[in-house]
This record gives C-alpha cells, structure tokens and sequence, in this order.
C-alpha cells in the first residue's frame, strides 16, 4: 500500500504545500519576510490557477485566518476567481486559538467538504502574524480526521513545516501549552462521549499558587488577574470582554503558597492572565497565560504545572520546578449553563468568522452547523460539492 501511494504520489501545485490528502497551504503563511504586497495579487492568481490545473473539476474551498472586520486583501486577490472563502479571526484574546465552537464549525466543514467530493480540495491561508492559529488549526484537523494521533507529536509536526523562528516572531508567549491543551479537547471527541460538550457556567472562586515564580530577580511578584470572555448572562452577545481584574494588592515575598480571591462568572472559553506589578505600581509585565474550556473542567478544578501555562519565552527557569497554579471552581445556576444554538459565526461581528460571499453566507445560515447530532450540514455541502453552487464568485 504504502508503494502504490508512492508510485500515485502528485507533486503538489507550485505556492502550495500539502498537509494531508486534498488539504493545502498557501506557502506565502511559511515566509518570515515581509510580503511582496505589490505583487500579492498575481503570486494567488497564479497559485489558482496551478491548482485548478491540478485539480481540473475540483471544488475549492478556502479557510482564511485575519484580523479586523474589512474585506480581506485575499477575498480581493480572487475577486476574479471562482472561490469560496470562509474567514475566520487569527487569536482569540491575543491567545492564537479560536473558541471550542469555531474550532468545532471548522472541523465539522472540513470533514464534510472533503468527504461529500473526492475532487473537492480545501486550501488554508493565513494573513501575516497568523501563522501561530493556522499551525493549531491544521494539528486540530489531522487529529479530528484521525490522520494522526498524538497531540504534541501532531502540533510539532506541523510547526516544523516553518522556520522555527517564525513561531518566535508573531507570538511574543509560548503558545503550545494552551494550544496542547485545546488539541486535548479535540483528541476527546475519539472517544465516544458528546463532543463538544455543553458550556458549563461556574464561578472561578480563587486562585492558589505554590512557589512564586521570581520575575523580577528580587524574589517574589505581585500578581494581578485579569480574565477575558463572554459574559455568561448575556449568551447571545459572542463579544469577548474584560470580565475580571483583581485589585492592586502588595507584593508576596517568597513564599510557598498564595491565595487570592476571584469569584468571578464565567463560561465557555476563557483566558486568564497574571500579570506581576513593577515596584512602580505602573508598569507590568506579563508572568503567565492560560486558555482553557470550563466544559472540560473536572471536579471543578484545574491544576497547571509551569509546563502548562503560556509563557515569555526562555523565562521558564523563573518558574520553580514544583511550581503550580490551582484554579477552584464552583457550580452556577445549572439554567444558565445551556447555551442556545444559533448561527453567529455568520454575522459580520468583530472578532467572529464572516462569511465573505452572499451565496454562501444563504446557504450556511440555513443549517445547523453547531449540533454534532444534526446532518443538515452534511447535507448542504453535498449538494453545493454535487451541483458546484459552492464555487461562488468572491466579492468585498
């Protein structure tokens, strides 16, 4: 087998490299040089038209992954092209992930697409500084489609397909403890049980954190919390927003155990950040971040080693070995905890996907994308992959 897929091997088309079978990337989303913008233009053109050589009766469809609301400079690049293009944020609270349930519409999609055409093709793309998200990405999908397995082992993978720096340039954290954690989340629906599952609201109660980290030299830190997200009585508004700050509070000496007090709401995906106080009282630096699901919580607590927590990079030494930060949860009104469906990732909201084409948009705010149970989605890109309604014209 493994012969005869050597033998039937096609070299992929030039600009593009190839992920997995029927998944390409633009390879412009592996340079650390400044794009060419002046010459953006033709450089997609000419990729298109590569690949529609290849690909003679391929429906293409394309993930985008940008910042802002405005038109993309690369739905204008393919304005004269037969292209689809769904667009989706590069961070999610400077974090380069995106929420369980866009990751979840993402992954969904491309399942169907690729399996409801065996000429269909789906073509990644990122804007510069979103190399970060789309490398989670493309670890998401080959683990969802069970290509591989092995979260670590899939996400190094794929970021070895760049030039290391380039993770080092357009993320000032080490994104991939966060990152593993969510790829663990995805690894979940190969189990059998309700993927994803249901938000969960809880009330983040405290904080405790053994062996301060030393972050100024001078032993000690005076962390404060700030925690991003959406409010959860409020579940039709997908805003993300300052949910939490604590107050300024004076230093901790060298300790082994911290306590501080949070009790704050929240619900679906969140990102806390400790930041340490310089003696100034003025400027700060960041100690640590986390991203995380209370979905996925477990007896309502989280526990994270200093490998587990998004870091500057090369300060892990400040961080003791035994090192840990304990979050405690509690429960919330149960009532407040269902979340109802709806199609917001179509809505032309800041920090949200946008469906840059109206054929597109008609046709996916008719199906229920977000219930794992329902196959009118399924349905919808089989008829589009069968009829080639899904290659529409791409406008701003």
């Amino acid at each position: 087998m493994a012969l005869l897929r050597k033998l039937c091997y096609k070299k992929p088309p030039d600009g593009l490299l190839e992920i997995s079978e029927r998944v390409y990337v633009f390879d412009c989303c592996f340079t650390t040089e400044a794009w060419d913008y002046e010459n953006y233009e033709e450089y997609v053109g000419n990729i298109v038209r590569h690949l529609k050589d290849h690909y003679s009766d391929a429906a293409i469809l394309i993930f985008n992954f940008r910042e802002g609301d405005t038109a993309s400079q690369l739905a204008s690049a393919l304005a004269t092209h037969d292209m689809t293009i769904v667009e989706y944020p590069r961070h999610y609270e400077g974090c380069p992930l995106l929420s369980m349930e866009a990751i979840h519409h993402y992954l969904r999609s491309c399942e169907a697409w690729l399996t409801f055409g065996m000429q269909n093709v789906l073509v990644m793309h990122c804007e510069r500084g979103g190399w970060p998200v789309l490398a989670f990405m493309l670890a998401a999908l080959l683990i969802y489609s069970k290509h591989y397995s092995g979260e670590s082992k899939t996400l190094d993978m794929v970021y070895k397909q760049a030039p290391s720096e380039l993770l080092y340039l357009f993320s000032p954290l080490n994104p991939l403890p966060s990152q593993l954690r969510y790829l663990q989340y995805v690894s979940r629906r190969n189990v059998g049980t309700e993927w994803p599952p249901l938000d969960r609201a809880l009330s983040l109660d405290c904080v405790m954190m053994s062996m301060i980290p030393d972050v100024d030299g001078h032993g000690g830190c005076c962390p404060i919390f700030r925690i991003y997200g959406q409010d959860p009585y409020m579940p039709g508004d997908k805003t993300t927003k300052l949910l939490f700050t604590t107050p300024m509070r004076s230093k901790n000496a060298d300790c082994e155990l911290v306590m501080i007090d949070i009790e704050c709401h929240i619900q679906g995906d969140i990102v806390l950040e400790c930041i340490g106080l310089h003696e100034d009282w003025e400027h700060e630096n960041i100690i640590y971040r986390a991203m995380f699901n209370t979905s996925f919580i477990r007896s309502n607590i989280l526990i994270l080693n200093r490998e587990e927590i998004d870091v500057l990079w090369d300060v892990n030494y400040q961080f003791p070995n035994d090192f840990k930060a304990e979050f405690l949860f509690s429960e919330m009104d149960a009532a407040a905890s269902v979340v109802p469906v709806d199609s917001y990732f179509f809505e032309n909201s800041e920090g949200l996907p946008i469906e840059a084409f109206a054929t597109v948009q008609e046709m996916f705010n008719s199906v229920d994308w977000l219930d794992p149970k329902s196959d009118e989605a399924f349905n919808a890109l089989h008829q589009i992959a069968a009829s080639e309604i899904g290659q529409v014209e791409s406008s701003s």
